[in-house]
C-alpha cells in the first residue's frame, strides 16, 4: 500500500511540474481590471491578487514563472531585470 502511495504521490509532484513554465520578454499591454499583461510573445497572463501594477507599464522586460490551467497562464513569480 505504501508503495501505491509513494507512486501516485510522484505522478502528482510530476506533473505539477510539467504544467510549471518560465518565458521573459517586453511588455506589450497591461490590463488593470483584467489584472493581466500581454508580452511581445503575443500570450497573456494573469498576475496573482497581491501583486502591485504600478510597476507594470508597457516596455518594461520581465522574466515570469507561470502555470499553464484550462487555458489561463497563470503568473506565480515575476522578476524585472
Amino acid at each position: 500500500m505504501r508503495t501505491i502511495v509513494a507512486a501516485a504521490g510522484a505522478l502528482a509532484f510530476m506533473t505539477a511540474a510539467a504544467l510549471a513554465a518560465d518565458t521573459e520578454g517586453e511588455i506589450k499591454q497591461v490590463d488593470i481590471e483584467k489584472m493581466t499583461i500581454t508580452l511581445d510573445n503575443g500570450k497573456t497572463y494573469r498576475l496573482p491578487s497581491e501583486m502591485d501594477m504600478s510597476v507594470l507599464s508597457e516596455g518594461v522586460v520581465v522574466i515570469i514563472a507561470y502555470d499553464s490551467r484550462d487555458g489561463v497562464n497563470q503568473i506565480t513569480d515575476m522578476l524585472i531585470p
